[in-house]
C-alpha cells in the first residue's frame, strides 16, 4: 500500500474534525441537562474534550458496562440487542484470534473470547457432501497443507487436512489443528459468545440446521447484502434468527426497504468519509434502531480508520469511529489492543519505563545514518523526501519496508535511567525465512544474528523479542540495525522497543 504523508494527514484531520463535532453535540449526542456535552457513548466529556474520570458506570472509557446474564454468551446476546446511548461497545475478532492460533480454528475462537471479544467472526464454506465448515477461501490452498476447492472435497477429505499458522500462506508452518465443522464450532461457542457467520448466506439453510441441532440459534449472526425481500422471507420462516445487513452507497435503499422491522445491526462499509453511508444524518438514523458495525482491519472498509492507525492515535481509528460515526461494534485484528483501548483510551502506549524508536526515524544521510541499496524510496510514502530508505504505509502503519541484505539503519536513543534493556522489533513478513538482522550499540560489535519469524502477512505486524539484552547508561546512545548480505531478507520494520529488565 502506498500513499502520501499529505493524504494521511488530511484524512486524520477529517477524523479529528468529526471528534470535535461529536464533543459539541453536533454528531452523536445532545447536550446533557447540566450543560456538559455528551459523547453519545455513555460518557461525560470534560472541557478539553476527554472522557471525565468516573464519567460512566463501569471500567470502560468508551461504552457502557453491558447487560447481565448467566453466561458470557447470554450477556453478549443481550448486549447485541441494546442500541441505546449507554450500550456496551462490542469487539468482533476477525477470523478468531489468528495471532494465537490458525485463523478459523477452534483455538482461535477460544482465544478471541478469552481476550475479551464478544463475537468471533468466522467464515463458512460447504463441502461436497453438504457439511458447513470453517474456511474463508473457496479453496483450502492458503490455509492448509492441501489443495482444491472446498466444494469439491468431502467432509472426510477435509478432516485429513491440517491448518497453517496464523493467516496461512505458502510459507506458513503446518500445525496439528484441523478444519472445524460449524457444528464443532457452535458447541464451543454456545456458552462463550457469538459468531458472525461470514460468507454463510448462500448456505443459510444448512447453517440453520446446525444452529437448531446445537441449540445455538441466538449465538449465530447471519449477514448478507441480499435483496430485502429475500432476507424477509428467510427470517419469517426461521423464528429467532439473528440478522445483520451489509450496506454501502450501492444498496443504501435497503434500509428503507426493511421498514419498521430493522436488522439488529448494520455493517457499514465506506471507502471515503464523503460516502453517503458515512454521513451524520444517515448514521444517526441507523443508530436509533440498530447497532453500527465497522471493520477496521484494513484501508477502504471505514476509509483509512484502521487498527494500525488506531494504535498510533485512536482518534484516527477506533475513537474517531465511536465518537463521530456511531460505531458500537468493531471487527478487529487486534483484540487485546482494542479491549485495552475501551478501558484506557490509549492505542499502543509505550510500556512504563520502556523506550520506542519508530523505524522511519533513522538518522539522516546515506552512508552516515543509513545505507539503502536503492537510491529511490521503493515504499512510495513521501515521509522523508530525498532519502532512499523504503518507507511505506500499510493500512495506517508507517514502516521501513523492502528490507534487503547489506542495508543498515542507525537510530539515536536517549535513555533516562541506566539499566539492562531487552530489545524487541515489531515486524511483518509472510516468508520463511523472513530475514536476519544484527544489533550494535555506540559503534561496537554486532550481536549474534537474530531471525525474523514469519508473521503470515506483509501488513500484520508482530512484536518479536530479539533475545538481545543490553546494559545502557543514562544518556544518549546510537543503535544500528544491520542486515547481513548473505541472508534472505524480505521483511518490514515498524519500530524497535527497549524494555527494562526488572530483577
Amino acid at each position: 500500500m502506498t500513499g502520501s504523508t499529505e493524504s494521511i494527514l488530511r484524512r486524520s484531520a477529517l477524523a479529528a474534525t468529526a471528534l470535535t463535532l461529536a464533543l459539541t453535540g453536533a454528531v452523536v449526542g445532545a447536550g446533557l441537562s447540566d450543560g456538559s456535552p455528551s459523547t453519545g457513548l455513555g460518557l461525560v466529556a470534560d472541557k478539553g474534550g476527554h472522557p471525565a474520570p468516573g464519567g460512566n458506570d463501569g471500567p470502560y472509557v468508551f461504552g457502557g458496562r453491558g447487560q447481565g446474564g448467566r453466561t458470557p454468551a447470554e450477556r453478549a446476546y443481550r448486549d447485541l440487542l441494546d442500541h441505546g446511548p449507554h450500550a456496551k461497545i462490542l469487539t468482533a475478532a476477525h477470523r478468531g484470534q489468528w495471532r494465537d492460533a490458525p485463523e478459523n480454528s477452534l483455538p482461535a475462537i477460544l482465544a478471541a473470547f478469552r481476550q475479551g471479544a464478544e463475537i468471533a467472526e468466522i467464515d463458512i464454506q460447504l463441502t461436497k457432501d453438504g457439511a458447513p465448515v470453517l474456511m474463508h477461501d473457496t479453496t483450502v490452498d492458503r490455509t492448509t497443507n492441501g489443495t482444491g476447492r472446498v466444494a469439491d472435497l468431502t467432509l472426510a477429505q477435509i478432516g485429513e487436512l491440517r491448518l497453517k499458522e496464523g493467516l496461512g500462506g505458502a510459507q506458513a508452518a503446518i500445525t496439528d489443528e484441523r478444519i472445524p465443522t460449524l457444528a464443532e464450532a457452535m458447541r464451543v461457542v454456545k456458552d462463550r459468545g457469538l459468531v458472525n457467520l461470514d460468507k454463510g448466506w448462500p448456505f443459510r439453510e444448512e447453517i440453520w440446521d446446525v444452529l437448531a441441532e446445537t441449540g445455538t440459534v441466538r449465538n449465530g449472526i447471519y449477514k448478507s447484502a441480499a435483496p430485502v425481500a429475500e432476507v424477509d422471507t428467510f427470517l419469517a420462516a426461521h423464528e429467532g434468527a439473528v440478522y445483520m445487513h451489509m450496506i454501502n452507497d450501492d444498496n443504501l435503499a435497503h434500509v428503507a426497504g426493511f421498514g419498521d422491522d430493522q436488522p439488529i445491526a448494520y455493517e457499514v462499509n465506506f471507502g471515503s468519509i464523503a460516502d453517503a453511508v458515512a454521513r451524520k444524518p444517515f448514521l444517526d438514523s441507523l443508530a436509533r434502531h440498530s447497532r453500527v458495525w465497522n471493520n477496521t482491519i484494513w484501508n477502504g472498509l471505514a476509509d483509512r480508520m484502521t487498527d494500525e492507525a488506531s494504535l498510533i492515535d485512536p482518534l484516527r481509528g477506533w475513537e474517531g469511529l465511536a465518537r463521530g460515526f456511531n460505531t458500537t461494534i468493531f471487527q478487529t485484528d487486534d483484540v487485546e489492543k482494542l479491549e485495552a483501548w475501551l478501558r484506557t483510551g490509549e492505542g499502543d502506549p509505550v510500556p512504563n519505563g520502556s523506550l520506542r524508536v519508530q523505524a522511519e526515524d533513522f538518522l539522516p544521510g546515506e552512508g552516515v545514518g543509513y545505507h539503502d541499496n536503492d537510491t529511490a524510496n521503493l515504499g512510495g510514502l513521501r515521509a522523508r523526501p530525498g532519502e532512499g530508505v523504503d518507507i511505506s504505509d500499510a493500512d495506517g502503519n508507517v514502516r521501513v519496508s523492502w528490507m534487503r541484505g547489506g542495508e543498515w539503519l542507525t537510530y539515536e536513543v536517549t535513555v533516562p535511567r541506566g539499566g539492562i534493556y531487552a530489545v524487541s522489533a515489531r515486524v511483518s513478513s509472510p516468508y520463511s525465512p523472513a530475514g536476519t538482522y544484527t544489533l550494535s550499540f555506540d559503534g561496537g560489535r554486532d550481536s549474534d544474528r537474530i531471525a525474523v519469524r514469519n508473521t503470515t502477512s506483509h501488513n500484520k505486524q508482530v512484536l518479536q523479542p530479539s533475545g538481545v539484552n543490553r546494559y545502557l547508561t543514562a544518556g544518549r546512545h546510537t543503535v544500528r540495525v544491520s542486515l547481513p548480505a548473505d541472508a534472505q531478507q524480505n521483511w518490514n520494520l515498524d519500530y524497535l522497543q527497549f524494555d527494562p529488565v526488572r530483577h
